[in-house]
């Protein structure tokens, strides 16, 4: 294939054209955090008097008893002094004298539902669907529901990919995002809101992945971060102004409905998405190569020469790709397997943090939008130090020190809250970096014939790993300070793999499997020459000096 890079050098590498595709894929991002609003902010401050059994019943032979009068004769105290929130006393036909005379005794299960603390929250998934009791274990059902929605788009969407291109699928995965989330917010029973959060999931895996390749493939190579760390920043960005409508609008069911009308924005302009220059090339559509390229320059006001325009309408279609193709490659399947064992213990990490956000000790709200405001500038710091010191580099070191931060927070006493919340909030800061840079390396690795493969399958398993979170976060009832420290082990195990990986700062992206590991190779070659003359070049000096 002909040097795409130089094509797009001259239709200009990262112009307005650049500029409005990656705002406009970046977008969307700012609403990805409003999916998971009913999934974190039901944690609210759970006390003991946070739901218990309705026993309204006694109402109606004691119509002025206060509420703790009504709980100790309807419901059973627990050792401490607190009531029981999944127990009651059976209903009588007695009078109010005789319950409080004789007492009940006899105990059941709720029979008329519960009754929630909406001191906190007005409405959450836990107090409209009940999701308590013998029923609690549902949210965490929820969550890896919503989790194993991301993972099937992503196996779901590499395919459509690779054969309707980028720019449809892309499109297609917001609008199936968008109607799923109002459905969510309009949920009757719990078995609906899981089906529309698994739809939400299969439609962001899609919408993610393609939205990064697309971006990518269209940026030159010397801002080629941008099409992966600003999308995060916006993400980053929306989960601040969802902590903002979260504390003053306490029912999930209007906060999804409000946060969802900029959606209707990014409904209008999808459509308007050009297709990657690239991708139609490798299917041998040179014309619309020709002319996505031409409307690019057009936009950038660039004029790109007839000598690469007619080297570009010469090309051939280029291999097909496939994980076949990807895993006969020993160099490239070295690379595959150490970034996606990476990318799935940053998001075990990352996504255990997150779901824990209201269990270190401060409010819910202030750890929340700690963690907001941290990832803007992880992902900021992304662009600029993955271009100055590398990406691997850049890697091993957020992985090594988000695991660390981690390890050392278990050491850190229950009543030292901020301490604790710091360094977890420091250790999901470098996990969100080392995340971004796991992005820009599965993009600048592979070849265009198997790049939607590997992050298709890379991005399985990174969700795999994140819905083993809500698994791993259960070993806290053996010892709290358990999953912290296996997700620690994770981080830092794979920050010390990351060796492995080549640098691939500012180097084309291949376009074929025999191209991306003659460049890989080339590159190593060129590292071992610049130290050999660096050597030689000591040597002439002292050499000189001793003359």
């Amino acid at each position: 294939m002909a040097d795409f890079e130089k094509i797009l050098q001259a239709a200009g590498d990262f112009g307005l054209f650049q500029k409005l595709l990656l705002f406009a894929l970046s977008f969307p991002n700012l609403l990805i955090p409003f999916h998971v609003t009913s999934l974190i902010f039901h944690q609210a401050s759970m006390s003991s008097s946070f739901h218990h059994c309705n026993t309204n019943w006694i109402l109606t032979v004691g119509p002025n008893l206060t509420k703790k009068e009504q709980l100790s004769l309807t419901v059973p105290q627990l050792l401490d002094g607190s009531f029981s929130m999944c127990e009651m006393f059976a209903p009588v036909n007695w009078s109010l004298e005789n319950i409080r005379q004789f007492g009940l005794n006899e105990t059941t299960s709720c029979m008329h539902g519960y009754i929630h603390d909406t001191s906190y929250y007005e409405a959450t998934i836990v107090s409209d669907f009940d999701l308590v009791c013998d029923q609690a274990f549902l949210v965490g059902v929820a969550q890896t529901t919503f989790l194993t929605g991301i993972l099937v788009g992503s196996l779901l969407f590499g395919p459509f990919s690779e054969s309707i291109g980028r720019q449809r699928t892309t499109q297609i995965s917001v609008v199936f995002m968008i109607i799923a989330m109002y459905v969510t917010g309009l949920s009757p029973n719990v078995y609906v809101y899981m089906a529309s959060q698994f739809i939400i999931g299969v439609s962001f895996g899609g919408f993610r992945i393609n939205s990064v390749i697309l971006a990518t493939e269209w940026i030159g190579m010397t801002k080629r971060a941008y099409a992966v760390c600003l999308g995060q920043v916006t993400a980053a960005l929306g989960q601040c102004v969802l902590i903002g409508v979260v504390y003053f609008i306490r029912d999930w069911r209007t906060a999804q409905f409000i946060m969802g009308a900029p959606s209707f924005f990014t409904v209008i302009y999808i459509w308007f998405l050009p297709e990657s220059a690239r991708w139609l090339l490798e299917q041998g559509r040179t014309e619309e190569s020709k002319k996505a390229v031409l409307k690019a320059a057009a936009f950038n006001k660039r004029t790109v020469p007839d000598a690469l325009l007619v080297k570009l309408s010469k090309e051939k279609v280029i291999e097909t790709g496939g994980i076949k193709s990807l895993l006969s490659s020993s160099v490239l399947r070295k690379y595959f397997l150490t970034l996606i064992y990476a990318w799935a213990a940053l998001n075990l990490a990352y996504t255990s943090l997150s779901l824990n956000v209201g269990k270190f000790g401060m409010g819910i709200f202030t750890t929340q939008l700690i963690f907001g405001l941290t990832e803007i500038p992880a992902h900021i710091l992304c662009v600029w130090l993955s271009e100055l010191a590398g990406r691997k580099p850049s890697l091993m070191s957020t992985l090594l020190l988000g695991g660390t931060t981690c390890l050392v927070s278990v050491f850190i006493p229950h009543d030292k809250a901020p301490a604790v919340v710091a360094l977890v909030t420091t250790g999901r800061f470098f996990m969100n970096w080392a995340g971004s840079i796991c992005y820009v390396y599965t993009q600048e690795l592979f070849p265009t014939s198997v790049r939607q493969t590997a992050t298709g399958l890379a991005y399985i398993v990174a969700k795999m790993g994140g819905m083993l979170s809500p698994l791993l976060n259960l070993l806290g009832v053996f010892h709290e300070i358990i999953p912290t420290v296996v997700l620690s082990i994770f981080s830092i195990s794979a920050g010390a793999l990351a060796f492995l990986l080549p640098e691939t700062k500012r180097t084309e992206l291949p376009d074929s499997m025999e191209e991306a590991e003659r460049k890989r190779n080339q590159t190593m070659r060129n590292q071992a020459k610049t130290e050999d003359n660096g050597i030689t070049m000591d040597q002439s000096y002292m050499k000189s000096t001793k003359i």
